[in-house]
């Protein structure tokens, strides 16, 4: 799927990932994607949950190699 922005939060403890996939999704408008990618163990929670509770929508997620890939659609 195509994306409008990326953020790479590998590296990352919780809550950095989200505060940071926040702040980069208060650019976007209302509509775009973001893609992030995260090694949080932690993330696979907080992700989904920030998501529902900031009311984007959690297009995809999956991981390869350690490495988790999240499409996050601004709403």
């Amino acid at each position: 799927m195509d994306h409008d922005a990326d953020l790479d939060a590998t590296g990352l403890l919780c809550p950095l990932p989200v505060l940071k996939a926040r702040k980069r999704l208060q650019a976007l408008a209302p509509g775009q994607v973001l893609r992030m990618q995260a090694d949080d163990p932690a993330a696979v929670v907080d992700v989904p949950h920030f998501c529902a509770e900031a009311g984007h929508t959690l297009v995809s997620s999956g991981e390869s190699g350690g490495v988790q890939t999240y499409l996050i659609r601004k709403g």
